[in-house]
């Protein structure tokens, strides 16, 4: 994973500016910075440089709910990458020692370029750089450009760095090139943009018990943050975790049209080598490759055949 810490900072969260202490030359990136992906880091990088040349401290201004959610409520179509607490998590890893996430709302949009500087980066932030993509927006109607952080920044006695498009082998990336990539099930380029595996965590409920009579017992999986992005439907080879346990897991992601007439989406998984109780426990799937996609087999020998070819295909790329 391209983390620049090789250890846990504290992080400390803030949900309102009135909260935020004084900092000690904060060095500061703002965004929604959803999957805080390779590029991300990369900006993130030149924050904890920044920070540890001046002696001062690491900030990220963000968001919630995501812009896109306020703005276009009934047509945003939007999935997350991240939880609000898997961003935390990654923040943290990488470098963040000051995590503020405002609610974002219809009157926090129309906020102007110039109020925006001034009542939050220098009146409550009291900003000592400003780190953002060469593509930064913000501010009512996103007006505001790197040119306005520039041209208050005499006056208001900061600095502002520009970090150009980050380049992954000639690959741009974006979160929105990783949502692409999840949904249509390329959970392995995900995983290249983003430096580290796609995660799911949920709830495991009772299911209807067809994988057990087959020898192939699951564990159903209710997503627990309902703007999570659900990879597109398929066979995957993942790591599950709960408790302090990981396990090698086949998680299948579909309809499951050979059992089941029904059109709703499963999430059914497999641990591989294990046996228990999952019910009502919390766990965490890491996604590393789509082994093939969903299909309809002809009688219930046939899947439970190919179950097996799967089961040994993932625990061969586990090995």
């Amino acid at each position: 994973m391209p983390f620049v810490t090789p250890f846990f900072l504290e992080l400390k969260i803030y949900k309102n500016l009135q909260d935020v202490p004084a900092l000690k030359r904060p060095i500061l990136t703002i965004g929604t910075f959803d999957g805080v992906h390779k590029g991300h880091v990369h900006i993130i990088r030149r924050l904890v440089e920044e920070a540890e040349s001046i002696d001062g401290q690491t900030v990220m201004l963000t968001f919630f709910p995501h812009p896109r959610m306020v703005l276009f409520p009934e047509d945003h179509g939007l999935k997350l990458l991240n939880t609000p607490d898997e961003k935390a998590y990654l923040l943290q890893r990488a470098g963040i020692n000051h995590l503020v996430t405002l609610p974002f709302s219809s009157d926090f949009s129309r906020m102007t370029p110039f109020n925006y500087i001034r009542d939050i980066l220098v009146n409550a932030l009291h900003v000592h750089k400003v780190v953002v993509g060469y593509d930064h927006h913000f501010g009512r109607n996103r007006e505001g450009t790197i040119a306005d952080l520039k041209e208050y920044a005499e006056m208001y006695h900061y600095q502002v760095e520009e970090i150009a498009a980050h380049e992954v082998k000639d690959i741009r990336v974006s979160s929105t090139k990783i949502r692409k990539a999840i949904t249509d099930g390329n959970v392995t380029l995900a995983s290249f943009l983003l430096g580290y595996d796609y995660m799911l965590s949920g709830m495991v409920t009772k299911g209807d018990g067809i994988g057990r009579k087959i020898q192939f017992p699951t564990a159903n999986i209710v997503p627990e943050f309902k703007w999570k992005l659900i990879p597109g439907q398929g066979v995957y080879a993942c790591r599950i975790s709960f408790g302090n346990q990981k396990h090698v897991a086949m998680v299948n992601i579909g309809t499951r049209p050979t059992v089941s007439q029904s059109q709703e989406l499963k999430i059914e998984a497999h641990i591989l080598d294990w046996e228990g109780d999952l019910y009502d426990q919390r766990v965490t799937l890491e996604f590393v490759t789509r082994i093939r996609e969903e299909r309809t087999f002809d009688s219930v020998d046939s899947l439970a055949r190919q179950l097996m070819k799967d089961k040994e295909k993932t625990a061969e790329l586990f090995r």
